[in-house]
């Protein structure tokens, strides 16, 4: 007799997926990617020769100019106080390049885009960069201040006025912090470090000089570096009596120069973000 077994076809199990949720990055991932950021971007910024030279040249190069001034202007009376800050244009224009190197050099060695694959939020970096030139250019405007006042003090000048020195100092270190991070915008913009630095220098010594001569002042004040110049404590032999009678105020020229420096940074960001990483 044969015997008939019965065999059960079970249906496999389907397996629902599940709604994908995308991972949110909280407010202290945030702020420890920026935190890791900034050590990296210190660590670059304090190890590359290309700064400690700058430094070098700022604090030597003040030195020399306030005491040549100090010694060999003998038909005013010249004080420290003032002395101190004529090398201070100068010091801008390093700090200036400073933050060019800052985002230049990154581009001229590839490891932008390595930078970039560490932390793919971009706004990390450019947050990263910003206060790091900021931070620069403080460091580089304080050895400017450093040089100029001490080669004054050296060539022997009394110390003159010191009632606003303080607030002087402050404004000084406000034009050459701004001065790195339009240096920074402008790299960002331009991506090319020899270009931007030599488009800062060539505006600031040479085309703005030439572009005031046929504005009016009521204009010319708001020229980029007309605006940061007049941040510092001392009053060009150059300046008419017709320029002094429609200065801006420290604020305003503040406002002026770090508005050039917001509108390139802005660019810049937008462009990171627009560009590829190469």
């Amino acid at each position: 007799m044969t015997t008939t077994t019965a065999t059960t076809f079970q249906r496999p199990a389907t397996t629902v997926p599940s709604e994908h949720r995308p991972e949110m990055r909280s407010t202290g991932d945030g702020a420890r990617a920026v935190g890791a950021a900034l050590r990296s971007d210190w660590i670059k910024v304090s190890t590359v020769r290309a700064n400690r030279a700058l430094l070098l040249l700022t604090i030597a190069g003040g030195l020399l100019v306030s005491w040549a001034v100090g010694v060999m202007v003998t038909d005013q009376v010249q004080y420290v106080a003032q002395v101190g800050f004529f090398w201070t244009s100068v010091t801008s224009m390093f700090a200036a390049i400073g933050g060019v190197l800052l985002f230049g050099s990154e581009v001229q060695h590839g490891t932008l885009a390595s930078a970039l694959a560490a932390r793919p939020a971009r706004w990390v970096l450019a947050l990263s960069k910003t206060l790091t030139a900021a931070a620069l250019g403080l460091v580089i405007g304080a050895a400017g201040l450093a040089g100029g006042f001490g080669g004054a003090v050296l060539a022997g000048l009394g110390a003159g006025d010191t009632s606003a020195l303080a607030a002087s100092v402050g404004w000084a270190l406000v034009f050459t912090m701004l001065s790195a991070v339009l240096g920074l915008g402008t790299a960002m913009v331009v991506r090319n470090t020899t270009a931007a630095i030599a488009g800062i220098l060539v505006w600031g010594f040479v085309v703005e000089n030439l572009i005031k001569l046929f504005l009016a002042e009521e204009v010319a004040r708001f020229l980029p570096f007309i605006a940061g110049n007049h941040l510092l404590a001392y009053s060009s032999d150059f300046e008419t009596p017709g320029t002094l009678a429609v200065a801006l105020t420290q604020p305003e020229n503040a406002l002026v120069f770090g508005g050039y420096a917001g509108v390139t940074l802005v660019v810049g960001t937008v462009l990171l973000y627009r560009r590829d990483t190469n």
